[in-house]
Order: C-alpha cells, then sequence, then structure tokens
C-alpha cells in the first residue's frame, strides 16, 4: 500500500497562512495531496463572521487544489499555553471552551478530525518532576477529554487525537501512560486516537539513550494510533528539523518500521518549524527537498513489499 504522506502546515505559520496561499504551494511545489491544518492559522476564538469566511475558504480552496485536509491541530501558540492542566481552574475551563470553538471550526470546514497535546502542569518550585500526574488532576483530565468527545460528537467531528509528548509534566508521556488513557476513555461518542511523533518517542534524555525508538510504541499502540508526525532530529530535543538537516532519523528505516508494524496504511506528516526570520524561499527549498527525500525513502519501503 503506497505511503499517505502528507504535510503538516506548522511551515506556513506568520508566511502561507491562507488556503489561497498555501494549497498551491502544498500541491505544486511540494507535490503533495494531504494535510493537517494547524490552528496557528485559525485561531477559533475569533469572530464568527471571520470564522465562517475562513471555513468556506479552507473547505473549498484546497478542493480545487486536489488536496485533502485530513485533520486540524492545535499548533504551537494554544500549545504555549497550559490548557487543561493549567494550574487554575478558570483557565481548564477556557482550555476545554477553546477546544470546543475549534471542533466547530473544523467541522465547519469540513474537517472531520482534531487533535493535538492536552495541557502541562504547572512546574514546582525546586524543580522537580513527578513521574505522574496527581490522581485527582488525571481523573479530572479524563472528564473533560469525555466531555470533549460528546462535544465533538455533537460538532460532527469522527476522531479526536491525542499527541503524547516527551515531558513528565504532561500526560501521556508514557506506552502505559497512554494504554490507560485509551482504556480509560472507552465508550466515548467518538474515539480517541493517538498521533505519535518520531521527535518525541525517541527523546533520550528522557527515556534513556537504550529506550529512545518508536518501535515500542508501535507494537503496544499499534491498533490506537490514527497518524504520525515525521521530523528529523538529534534525539535529544524535540528539533522538528526538516531531512535537508543532519539528525538520527532515517526515512527508509521510518518507513520500513511503519511497514512492520502494520501502520503502513496510516497517514505520516512531516512537521517541520522554522525561524520565523528565515527567508521564505530557503524554507520552500528545504520543505520540498524534504518531501523528495521522504517520497523516495517511502517508495524503496512500497518496493520493497
Amino acid at each position: 500500500m503506497p505511503v499517505q504522506l502528507g504535510v503538516n502546515l506548522s511551515f506556513c505559520v506568520k508566511r502561507w497562512v491562507t488556503p489561497e496561499l498555501w494549497a498551491p504551494l502544498v500541491r505544486d511545489r511540494l507535490k503533495l495531496e494531504r494535510v493537517q491544518f494547524s490552528f496557528d492559522l485559525v485561531d477559533p476564538t475569533w469572530p464568527e463572521l471571520v470564522l465562517s469566511q475562513m471555513a468556506e475558504s479552507l473547505r473549498a480552496v484546497p478542493e480545487r487544489h486536489g488536496i485533502t485536509v485530513h485533520s486540524a491541530f492545535i499548533g504551537l501558540a494554544h500549545y504555549t499555553f497550559n490548557q487543561l492542566l493549567h494550574p487554575v481552574p478558570g483557565v481548564r475551563d477556557h482550555a476545554e471552551a477553546w477546544m470546543r470553538h475549534a471542533y466547530r471550526f473544523a467541522a465547519a470546514a469540513g474537517i472531520t478530525r482534531v487533535g493535538g497535546p492536552l495541557g502541562a502542569i504547572a512546574s514546582a518550585p525546586d524543580g522537580y518532576e513527578a513521574e505522574a500526574l496527581p490522581e485527582a488532576e488525571y481523573a479530572e483530565l479524563i472528564s473533560r477529554m469525555r466531555r470533549l468527545a460528546q462535544a465533538g460528537a455533537e460538532a460532527g467531528l469522527e476522531t479526536l487525537y491525542v499527541e503524547p509528548t516527551p515531558m513528565r509534566r504532561e500526560w501521556p508521556w508514557t506506552i502505559a501512560q497512554a494504554q490507560r488513557m485509551l482504556a480509560d476513555l472507552a465508550g466515548t461518542p467518538i474515539p480517541w486516537q493517538l498521533c505519535p511523533d518520531w521527535g518525541h518517542g525517541t527523546f533520550a534524555p528522557l527515556y534513556g539513550p537504550d529506550h529512545a525508538g518508536m518501535a515500542d510504541w508501535f507494537a503496544a499502540l499499534a491498533p490506537d494510533i490514527g497518524a504520525i508526525h515525521i521530523q528529523q532530529t538529534d534525539y535529544l530535543y524535540d528539533r522538528h528539523w526538516d531531512f535537508t538537516e543532519p539528525g538520527r532519523v532515517d526515512p527508509a528505516a521510518a518507513f520500513a518500521l511503519l511497514a512492520r508494524s502494520g501502520l503502513g496504511d496510516r497517514p505520516v506528516f512531516l512537521e517541520a518549524f522554522y525561524p520565523f526570520e528565515r527567508a521564505d524561499r530557503s524554507v520552500l527549498d528545504a520543505m520540498a527537498r524534504s518531501v523528495e527525500i521522504l517520497k523516495a525513502a517511502a517508495s524503496q519501503e512500497t518496493c520493497a513489499e
């Protein structure tokens, strides 16, 4: 089965910010037909008239260019807040409301899947990081996720995603935590699935140099994985480099691992971030070359099968 390669629109932030700008680049420059929308391009709490116009454009313009908007992720801007795990209850309530707005916007734009990281507890004054969330905070998080699944179903969505992150203050950051979370969310009106990221599960400072890898994540969680983020990284930080940069992710080995893990049919999104001051042409050239590298690696895997 051909690899379903796509691109997260993170590279477009503060640059190609409307479908009229990014759709022809994705189709003609990157030669891709699948994207993952980023809420760094639209704040779902903008005025309704603006959102209605943006949703109409997002529904129509990519289709004219032969592009499918597979899903929408929260992006970096909202991620910088502690979201559903902020220590102030009112902020947690607002984060939940923000997600409901995101669901409604996505549905209006014809996008049926929404996801991202869930949030982060505050740091302790002494810098100590516990191995797990306090049980009361975890229970509240599950309750909010159940309500969000109901809200997503009412908006017309099909699936919600959790993106595991390599931080002890976020949830989930281990395979066991992800398994527990999914079990505790069983029976929600629409399913919660996982979107693991190649730079998260390979973060050696957290998991150790002998355990940094994606194979264990895929082996344990494959049935619950709905999409995958791929990036170039050095396993030392969550780099989100493109594949023109040297790093430890071998694209051919990555696609071979996906195939062995029974995940060859899942969409794989290149998620690269760039400094805002980097020249636009340089970004486009690097993205285009990265897609070429990934396509060549995916093609090798398809031929091997």
